[in-house]
């Protein structure tokens, strides 16, 4: 297990995070289609992540309505995990009740939501707090200043964005440079071989910014699974079955799958390692979220670790799933072709 630099922090994470979107009881509403993990296999799965090296575990207050970070505080415990030890982070803005402020980005939610969050992980701290979505409308500062209250207070270290768009990022990470507020030092964000629209926008933002990336749903909602498409094993069951998400051009994925199972049988291993192996070589990745209902699911994903792509590998999955053109990125590649970095000699 390697360990990366949280965005321009002193903090290091495993390049593996434990995510737990399906920590919670089978057949909850709402969430039927991805948990079903209950306290006693939410136990083994922290324990087998933490044994493998991961010391970074992600979850969020709406998954499952609270009973995620309830069953992951309580697994701490359980194992007697020191808390300096791991590095917890959690989310703030979903829908959590019926009342017009039981959401958003609002200062009044975020207060009230870190509070409960608290509560249910058991613990004095976060250790990294992102705000879940695009609040399109409590202003940004308004956001960042109860941020920064929480890390004053020593409630939280540091914080988060998961699913914003460029401009944003860009727009608080500047309020909070001029106004003194504590920054944004990740995103969390969908990013897997078969969606690659991140790379236009976000990932030169993020070089740039020093930020770190968290990918969520790095196999596409188990689209890469291996049980899917064209030459699959199985016959297709799975959460991909019932809960057809994130959008995917599937067309363009079966063609990346098919380059996966070539690979995959060079390596020893399956599509889904190869498609984990892949993001986790990508400089600006910081962790990958793996989630898992079963401990034998678990133990594929963190095999992934373990598989290193060579050159020829990765320039034929880069090919496979390469971005189509899209302004002004073409135009931007035609005008930049006189001002690359080489060395520039004068001719007299």
């Amino acid at each position: 297990m390697r360990y990366n630099q949280l965005g321009n922090t002193g903090l290091f994470v495993s390049e593996i995070c434990l995510g737990t979107m399906t920590f919670g009881e089978a057949g909850t509403p709402g969430w039927a289609a991805i948990v079903d993990v209950d306290q006693e296999a939410a136990d083994r799965i922290v324990e087998k992540s933490l044994a493998a090296g991961v010391n970074f575990i992600d979850t969020a207050d709406v998954y499952s309505f609270g009973q995620s970070e309830r069953l992951l505080g309580q697994a701490l415990k359980n194992l007697g995990v020191p808390r300096k030890d791991v590095v917890i982070a959690t989310k703030v803005y979903s829908v959590m009740g019926e009342k017009p402020n039981d959401r958003g980005a609002s200062r009044g939610h975020i207060m009230d939501s870190v509070e409960a969050s608290l509560e249910r992980l058991q613990t004095d701290h976060i250790d990294l707090y992102q705000i879940h979505a695009t609040d399109s409308v409590t202003p940004v500062e308004e956001t960042l200043r109860a941020m920064d209250d929480l890390i004053s207070r020593g409630l939280v270290r540091y914080v988060g964005v998961s699913n914003w768009q460029a401009w944003r990022i860009a727009k608080a990470l500047g309020i909070s440079d001029r106004r003194g507020f504590a920054r944004f030092e990740t995103v969390q964000a969908y990013y897997s071989i078969a969606g690659r629209d991140l790379e236009r926008e976000i990932v030169p933002l993020m070089k740039e910014e020093k930020l770190g990336l968290m990918v969520w749903s790095p196999l596409a909602g188990g689209l890469l699974s291996g049980k899917y498409g064209p030459g699959a094993p199985g016959n297709g069951e799975g959460r991909r079955a019932t809960f057809d998400f994130p959008p995917v051009d599937k067309d363009r994925a079966w063609e990346c799958v098919a380059v996966m199972r070539e690979i995959g049988a060079k390596h020893g291993v399956g599509v889904p390692e190869v498609a984990l192996a892949w993001i986790l070589a990508k400089p600006f990745v910081t962790s990958v979220i793996i989630g898992a209902k079963r401990v034998e699911q678990l133990e594929q994903n963190l095999a992934a670790v373990k598989v290193r792509l060579d050159e020829e590998d990765m320039a034929r999955l880069d090919a496979v799933s390469e971005l189509s053109p899209e302004y002004p990125g073409w135009m931007l590649a035609r005008q930049g072709a006189a001002r690359r970095p080489v060395p520039f000699e004068a001719k007299g």
